[in-house]
């Protein structure tokens, strides 16, 4: 197994990157972001989601695992960082390109997630606008990478410098999307629940509220106190005031989704006459399919009673 490390300083919060090449053949490449003295993100193209590395002052905590077959490659960039031993991985929700990773992890590693989290995992289901369901690594392992502690609103982990606080707001993303701080860092990753600037992903099958998830993000926003920079996951880093506006991104997109159903309009028209407001044009062009599956799950749930 070959590996080769580059540095390079990038601009934006300081940050360095160390491309970290951590798999046989080179068919996976782990991309080392350095944030702060002792925490990073690692990337990775078809990797999934942003993965965090807190190194702590005996061990690791890592948040979230990628897809399948990146959990070794993830814990080789590890070694390279640190000699101290990973003792926790937290995963932020339940999809597989945030979860697989974990059967790589020992079972010394306490893994954590929120309970609904937990029970999403168990059953791998589709998600939202997919017939198939997701690769479920868990089945073929046993059940090993499940999370054995789960929460409910709140968890904290450590002390000190070393402090990890675990936060539960209500449904967004999924049911169980857990916020994760590092305070004296003053820094959150906050999974697919903030996955970047762009229009979300709101998985009905496992949890998630089109109608909820304005109100969550801005509890999120209200109540996690002393943050400056977001990991998103799947893009880069935002800050606090980030947070704000993709609240109200997403309670804008709510009101035209009400406002287009009480005037008796079918979901595909308010799908089609929706386009992304000047306010967030700085914002990723949205994805029509994506735009048409989060009206028609307001719509559900609007339908519901909601």
């Amino acid at each position: 197994m070959k590996r080769s490390i580059v540095l390079a300083l990038l601009m934006g919060f300081g940050a360095v990157s160390l491309g970290v090449l951590a798999a046989q053949d080179g068919q996976m490449e782990i991309e080392v972001e350095q944030l702060e003295d002792n925490l990073y993100v690692l990337r990775g193209q078809g990797g999934g989601g942003n993965t965090a590395v807190f190194v702590t002052t005996d061990g690791v905590v890592v948040v979230d695992s990628k897809n399948p077959g990146w959990g070794e490659p993830i814990l080789e960039a590890i070694q390279e960082l640190t000699s101290n031993p990973v003792t926790t991985l937290i995963n932020t929700h339940s999809h597989h390109d945030h979860v697989s990773g974990n059967v790589a992890f020992a079972e010394t590693v306490q893994i954590v997630a929120h309970e609904t989290t937990r029970d999403n995992m168990r059953v791998m289901r589709p998600y939202t606008g997919r017939t198939e369901p997701p690769a479920n690594v868990f089945r073929d392992s046993g059940g090993h990478g499940i999370p054995m502690r789960t929460f409910l609103g709140t968890l904290t982990l450590g002390e000190g410098a070393d402090r990890v606080d675990l936060y539960h707001f209500g449904r967004g993303h999924t049911g169980g999307d857990a916020w994760v701080a590092f305070p004296a860092l003053r820094t959150l990753h906050a999974g697919d629940i903030f996955l970047g600037q762009r229009v979300p992903f709101i998985d009905a099958e496992n949890g998630g509220s089109g109608v909820d998830l304005p109100d969550t993000l801005l509890d999120a926003h209200q109540n996690i106190r002393g943050i400056d920079t977001i990991i998103t996951g799947h893009g880069g880093q935002m800050t606090w005031d980030d947070l704000a506006e993709w609240a109200a991104f997403n309670r804008d997109f709510l009101q035209v989704v009400r406002d287009g159903l009480s005037a008796g309009r079918s979901v595909d028209d308010i799908a089609a006459a929706w386009s992304l407001p000047a306010a967030y044009s700085h914002y990723d062009a949205p994805n029509e399919a994506g735009v048409r599956r989060n009206v028609q799950v307001i719509a559900d749930e609007i339908a519901a009673g909601r």
